[in-house]
């Protein structure tokens, strides 16, 4: 085998594995990384970064979580 089938390979599984993946779940390293960075861009210590982080992922959840129940909640109406 050669590496070009062998990225063949691969790259035909990449359709299958996506669609047995909630895609909720890319949302959680999403949040991490924003989280960090913003916090990153505000703070130099730290300890600090990583509580700006933590409360900027648990704003950012609760935003998400208030936006899908409301469409949730729209969709009944359709």
């Amino acid at each position: 085998m050669n590496l070009s089938t062998i990225l063949d390979c691969s790259l035909a599984s990449v359709p299958l594995l996506a669609g047995m993946t909630p895609r909720v779940w890319y949302a959680i390293p999403l949040i991490v990384v924003v989280s960090l960075v913003y916090g990153a861009t505000r703070h130099e210590n730290l300890r600090e970064i990583f509580i700006h982080a933590f409360r900027s992922a648990v704003w950012v959840v609760g935003f998400m979580t208030i936006i899908f129940f409301l469409i949730w909640i729209v969709g009944f109406w359709n």
